[in-house]
């Protein structure tokens, strides 16, 4: 009835308030609540978008380059997550990916690289989570320069989970603190008004900001990319990447077919019966990295323009409140995407860039390969494919069950990785331990069927039973 719905809303924002969250975050988290008690599940059907066939291209974008616009501009990462589906508890930007460097080390002293060749007061701020901020903060301060900004840290909100049972707070007397989970990178734009940080950039005369995720390690601030938005004059840009087979499961770019704006859809938003269009990479030619660059006045004004809040299509997720017990109560999870965003920004645009421009360390595949010398540092810290590699990234499929998690892959490297670049597809299965020094070449297929580790070394190609 509506009278029980306005007491299960009102019980939501009490709840919220009284956890101290703003006005902002209260607002944004509200109309996400709104829509999933009108039963909107944020589904997008094919029969409602069109594909997009043209974005213009990185490499046919105007070089010119203007460095003034580096004291206009902050760079932010989203640095919320924990490191779970790798075995870690803390923050995954902390978890070393080169030598003693962690991701955020190369971050650091990308940015510190920037601020010395282009002599500038480039800005940078994490956005934190309330799982990541004590363990990046204590990190940080072996970069002084950075660490000593006290606005370096945009702290992201928490939503409440809600019962599936009545659609109200969801209670767990057991562990209060898995009554919340994270709102989702969407929260970037309630975060930046709530914490008063979008009205402080301004007034400093920011008025761009590179927003990505902090364990792509492609994504730097590229001067080019700066430039050729700041022309554009648009509230957004977003970087996307051309789908391949390995990406037809992620979501991509599409176009509103009313009113042909740019949208976002997730595989959450594609009902099943279109579920074979949404995977074809030749009709859905884009993706989104999460490369998102974004025109602070034109941002405050959009927001103003919508009453505060910039409406984000509801992503709901079904969980049990406690995820490691499937027996404890149903819970929806209320997410919005920061990509979304798009299509409530009017004018915003994509850009196609370089596949180098998203990287991300999802797996331990990923980090083995990162850790090896198929990748080398640059002299402004970025992480390239080794010169041999020149068809691509060598194919990497360690033992799903030994090495999915970060110490699996410590006992299978514990003197660092064998050397990959003239390798160009690695599978094992089980137990495995790599000699220092060790070289792999071509197609290298290893395989122990007992219980203990073998040791491979010296120089391997080929297929072997150890």
């Amino acid at each position: 009835s509506g009278q029980e719905r306005k007491e299960a809303e009102l019980a939501v924002q009490r709840k919220m308030q009284a956890a101290g969250l703003s006005g902002a975050f209260i607002t944004a988290f509200t109309q996400c609540y709104r829509d999933l008690v009108d039963g909107k599940t944020g589904m997008m059907p094919e029969s409602s978008i069109e594909p997009v066939s043209l974005v213009p291209q990185y490499d046919y974008v105007s070089s010119v380059q203007d460095p003034s616009l580096l004291s206009k501009t902050v760079v932010l990462k989203l640095n919320g997550g924990l490191g779970t589906s790798m075995g870690l508890e803390k923050a995954k930007s902390l978890l070393k990916v080169k030598g003693d460097d962690t991701f955020l080390d190369f971050i650091a002293k990308q940015i510190l690289y920037l601020r010395k060749k282009h002599n500038t007061p480039l800005k940078f701020m994490l956005m934190n989570s309330f799982s990541t901020s004590d363990d990046t903060k204590a990190f940080l301060a072996k970069y002084p320069e950075l660490a000593k900004d006290p606005n370096i840290e945009l702290m992201q909100n928490k939503a409440p989970k809600i019962a599936v049972k009545g659609l109200v707070p969801v209670s767990w007397s057991k562990n209060s603190e898995l009554e919340w989970c994270p709102p989702g990178h969407g929260d970037l734009y309630a975060a930046l008004v709530g914490s008063g940080k979008l009205d402080q950039l301004l007034s400093e005369g920011v008025k761009y900001m590179f927003v990505s995720n902090s364990d792509n390690l492609g994504a730097t601030l590229d001067l080019k990319i700066l430039s050729y938005f700041s022309r554009q004059n648009v509230p957004m840009l977003m970087e996307v990447c051309e789908r391949t087979e390995s990406d037809k499961k992620g979501g991509h770019l599409a176009q509103d077919k009313a009113d042909g704006k740019l949208v976002l859809r997730e595989s959450a938003q594609c009902p099943k019966e279109d579920e074979a269009q949404f995977q074809d990479i030749t009709r859905h030619r884009f993706f989104n990295t999460n490369n998102l660059w974004l025109n602070l006045e034109l941002l405050k004004k959009a927001i103003t323009a919508a009453g505060g809040l910039l409406p984000l299509p509801l992503i709901r997720n079904a969980k049990t409140v406690d995820p490691r017990d499937s027996s404890s109560p149903p819970v929806y999870q209320l997410e919005t995407a920061m990509g979304a965003a798009i299509a409530s920004l009017p004018g915003s645009q994509a850009l196609s860039v370089p596949r180098t421009r998203f990287a991300p360390v999802k797996t331990c595949n990923d980090l083995f390969l990162l850790r090896s010398d198929a990748y080398r540092t640059t002299e402004d810290f970025l992480l390239v494919l080794a010169t041999e590699c020149s068809k691509g990234a060598p194919y990497v499929e360690l033992d799903g069950k030994l090495h999915k998690l970060v110490d699996g892959l410590e006992t299978l490297i514990p003197n660092g990785a064998p050397s990959m670049k003239l390798c160009r597809k690695l599978k094992l299965t089980g137990p495995v331990k790599f000699a220092a020094g060790t070289v792999l070449k071509g197609e290298v297929t290893l395989t122990n069927s007992g219980k203990d580790a073998k040791e491979v070394s010296g120089e391997v190609t080929g297929t072997r039973n150890l």
